[in-house]
Parts: C-alpha cells; sequence; structure tokens
C-alpha cells in the first residue's frame, strides 16, 4: 500500500501520460479546440466540459502545467497548441453565427448542448469508478456548487470595472476554460463585466480595423480593459491547470467526484425550454433601469429568459438533439483503438 501522502498511481490518476503523439490525438485535440472555443461564445457553456468531451482534457491540463515550468515535451506542445488554435480560429470564424443561434434558436442549441455535456460524463465515471465515498462527496459538493451559482446569480453589476474587478473577471474567465462545467460567460455575467470586456474587444477590433485607419485613442482606451483581463487569463489558466494537475495527483477521487459533479450541475442551468422576453419601461437588465426611449438600444441576448410550456413535438425535438449531442461525444471519445492514455481506465 502507498504511504497516505503519496502521489495516487493508481488506474484513475488522470496523467499518467507517457506516450508519444498520435495523429487520433491530434484530432481530438482539434475537435475539442473548436468546441471549447464555441462554448467560451455562450454563458452557460463550460470549455472545460468540451475538453472532456473530446476526452483531450486530462492531456491539456498535463499539457499547461508542464509548457509552465518549461519541460517542453512534444505530445505537451501538439496537445496545447491545436487546442489553442483550433479554438482560435473556431471563435474568429463562427462567433455570429452561434451567437445568432444561441440568442434566436435557444432551446434548440441548449437542448444540443445537454448532450454534448452529459457525453463527458462516461469518460470521467469511467476514471473515478468505484463510487467511494470521496468520490461521491466531490460529486455532491460540486454538484451543490453549482446550483447555488446558477441560483445566485442576477446577472447584474457596474458596466465599469475597477483595475481589479478586471483582473478577477480575466481569473474567472481562464478557470472557466480549465474547469469542466463552469461557464466563463456565466461567470462574467455574476461579476457584470460580460458586456465591459466584450465592448473592449470590439473597441480593440475597430481601433485596429477601422476605415480611417489605426485609431490610437480608440486602442488605448480599449486596452484599459484588455490588458488586465488578458492577465488574469494567463495567471488562471497556468495556476488552475497546475493546481488540478496536483489535485489529480495527490486526490485522485475526491477530484474526479468535482468533475462528475460539475457536469451534472452544469445540465441543470442548461434547461432547454426558455424563451427571451422584450424587456418593457421600468424592468432593470443588467442593473440598469430601462427607459422607454432606451428600448431599442438593449440587444436580444440581454433579454429576461423566462421558461415556457414546451409541446409534445418540441420535447421530442429537443431530446433528439440531446441523443444526438451525446452520440457525438461519446464517438469522438472512441476515436482509434488506442485513445488518449491519459484518459484510460
Amino acid at each position: 500500500m502507498s504511504p497516505p501522502n503519496a502521489p495516487d498511481t493508481s488506474e484513475s490518476s488522470m496523467l499518467a501520460d507517457s506516450q508519444a503523439p498520435t495523429p487520433i490525438l491530434a484530432v481530438r485535440a482539434a475537435i475539442g479546440g473548436v468546441l471549447m472555443g464555441l462554448a467560451n461564445l455562450v454563458p452557460g457553456i463550460s470549455g472545460g466540459t468540451m475538453l472532456l468531451a473530446a476526452g483531450v482534457y486530462p492531456s491539456f491540463i498535463s499539457g499547461i502545467a508542464e509548457l509552465t515550468t518549461l519541460r517542453l515535451r512534444a505530445r505537451s506542445v501538439l496537445v496545447v497548441g491545436t487546442v489553442a488554435a483550433s479554438a482560435g480560429v473556431a471563435i474568429l470564424l463562427l462567433a455570429g453565427l452561434m451567437k445568432s443561434l444561441v440568442v434566436e434558436q435557444r432551446w434548440l442549441m441548449y437542448s444540443l448542448f445537454i448532450g454534448l455535456t452529459l457525453g463527458g460524463v462516461p469518460l470521467v465515471w469511467k476514471l473515478a469508478r468505484p463510487a467511494t465515498p470521496a468520490v461521491l462527496g466531490g460529486a455532491a459538493a460540486a454538484f451543490a456548487a453549482m446550483l447555488l451559482m446558477q441560483l445566485g446569480g442576477d446577472g447584474t453589476g457596474g458596466s465599469d470595472g475597477s483595475l481589479l474587478l478586471l483582473l478577477l473577471s480575466g481569473l474567472a474567465g481562464a478557470s472557466a476554460m480549465i474547469l469542466p462545467g463552469v461557464s466563463g460567460g456565466y461567470l462574467l455575467l455574476l461579476l457584470g463585466q460580460y458586456e465591459t470586456i466584450l465592448g473592449a474587444i470590439d473597441q480593440l477590433k475597430r481601433g485596429l480595423l477601422g476605415d480611417a485607419g489605426i485609431d490610437v485613442a480608440l486602442l488605448l482606451d480599449a486596452l484599459r480593459v484588455v490588458v488586465p483581463v488578458g492577465i488574469g487569463v494567463v495567471i488562471g489558466v497556468v495556476g488552475v491547470s497546475n493546481a488540478i494537475k496536483w489535485l489529480l495527483d495527490r486526490h485522485a477521487k475526491p477530484t474526479l467526484g468535482a468533475l462528475l459533479g460539475l457536469l451534472l450541475g452544469a445540465v441543470v442551468g442548461l434547461w432547454p425550454f426558455q424563451i427571451p422576453v422584450a424587456p418593457k419601461p421600468g424592468d432593470v437588465i443588467k442593473g440598469q433601469l430601462v427607459r422607454a426611449e432606451t428600448l431599442a438600444e438593449i440587444e436580444q441576448e440581454d433579454w429576461r429568459l423566462e421558461r415556457f410550456a414546451p409541446s409534445v413535438g418540441q420535447v421530442g425535438a429537443s431530446l433528439g438533439l440531446a441523443a444526438l449531442g451525446l452520440g457525438a461525444t461519446l464517438a469522438i471519445a472512441r476515436l482509434g483503438r488506442d485513445p488518449d492514455p491519459a484518459s484510460e481506465s
């Protein structure tokens, strides 16, 4: 029996990763990166969940931890580089389409997202089993935390962030890229910085690509927000990745249980049968009182969501899309006879 404080080297250790990079791993990383990039565009969807669904989460976490300590193994460079590049391309090319689909066809997209999210559950369960008290306790605690976050957030907050708040927003966004079940966009909504940060990114783009050429004033104003958020993202990715690697190495069972709880808790927040309700004068949106003269300025994505009673056809379509998403992630997880060794039991 291993000493009490020895690292977990059993088959449940997610980070036992010694094989050379393979084409199958590159495909998984590319698919996971695309899904992660799309998830980061949508409040309520977790990028880490999508990496779990693609079966590259353990290698990604291990790779980030290794690169931050200057261990440049080919496998780590391949996984981290492919995930980052494919996520960036997905955000650049599909941001507008994904945003439109989620805003205008929310219940259809959320049904699909439920299936994609649930696809990560068997992958984690394969590593966490059997259901020991440590696994169940970690799952229950993480599930409860997700419920409290979803019930307690109202999406209000100031529109202008202080330097510290912007830094914390970057940390929150980066943590959500790493932690399955936690949505970066959702955390930014809770902090009241979602619009501020997206506005600054759009301002940065206009400052660089405006019709009149580079606008230095716009760039400087945008960088006031983008720089502290970027610093927070870097610190968050490095810190959270190393923390999770440490937990998985030394406390695998409760950590894997917590990942299960985060996945299941994320599904609760993706209840599909919701529709946006047009605001009225006197409503409060993002902490601001709505006036008659400002109604036209409120984007549909910021409208309050209201649950509705679905028809039999909508329930059937929702279940079908969830099954499609689940089947897709399970198919991705089965790519190749020799899958990502870090995700084998």
